[in-house]
């Protein structure tokens, strides 16, 4: 199992946003976005079931997922590959619900998904591959996202 670096930690914990991708039924593929994407030590991700009932269904039955965490405005992020564990009461689930709220959700939350993570890979922009700065990239990014 991949260890989370604390690099990686933050990253994720700062942006928050995970794309989710599961399989559903017929093996068609779902994917959603999870605004409570956290990492929660070196091994694992979680997010909390509010509105997710779909992916949750999806995750009962094959709990094999994959989330992306990317920051829109520098295009660069991670992937992660794992298994899901849903969690729907108990210590754990009170545990990581708390945590939650220290964070600031308020929602109703039905469900926290805890994922096993497998397989972390770095993802980046082919911008920087033409040889474009971080800095270049995020100028220009933000002339799109916020408009003057």
């Amino acid at each position: 199992m991949p260890t989370l670096t604390q690099e990686i930690k933050d990253f994720v914990n700062k942006q928050r946003m995970g794309f989710v991708a599961t399989i559903g039924p017929a093996n068609k593929p779902n994917l959603s976005p999870k605004g409570t994407t956290i990492a929660l030590d070196d091994n694992h991700l979680a997010f909390t079931g509010i509105r997710s009932n779909q992916t949750i269904s999806n995750l009962e039955i094959n709990p094999n997922l994959e989330i992306n965490v990317v920051d829109p405005i520098r295009r660069r992020g991670y992937r992660f590959q794992g298994t899901a564990k849903i969690l729907s009461g108990g210590e754990e689930f009170e545990k990581i619900l708390s945590h939650y709220r220290t964070l600031g959700v308020k929602s109703e939350v039905k469900a926290i998904v805890l994922i096993a993570i497998d397989v972390v890979k770095e993802i980046k922009s082919p911008l920087y591959d033409l040889g474009l700065t971080e800095q270049e990239i995020v100028s220009e990014w933000k002339k799109r996202y916020l408009p003057d």
